[in-house]
């Protein structure tokens, strides 16, 4: 069992909701509640990154050239 607090304009919110439904308010928050809880969990935890993943584009940069600086060292050494 559980007891919140809830800001006077929200209840008043959620006891007109709940009139309009022709459900109690405790009903009614359990109802919010369950619905809330399920969409949260049925997320996957990719799902939680899709509006910012791959919005980014650097362009490479230095990043670019690594393979063929890796080889230039690695020929080096080995030259050594």
């Amino acid at each position: 069992m559980r007891s919140i607090r809830l800001e006077a304009d929200l209840d008043e919110k959620i006891q007109r909701a709940a009139k309009i439904k022709g459900e109690s308010v405790s009903k009614f928050i359990r109802q919010a509640a369950a619905e809330r809880a399920e969409q949260t969990l049925s997320k996957s935890p990719s799902d939680y990154f899709a509006d910012v993943a791959g919005v980014i584009h650097g362009g490479g940069g230095r990043a670019r050239s690594t393979g063929s600086a890796f080889k230039q060292v690695i020929a080096e050494n080995h030259s050594k």
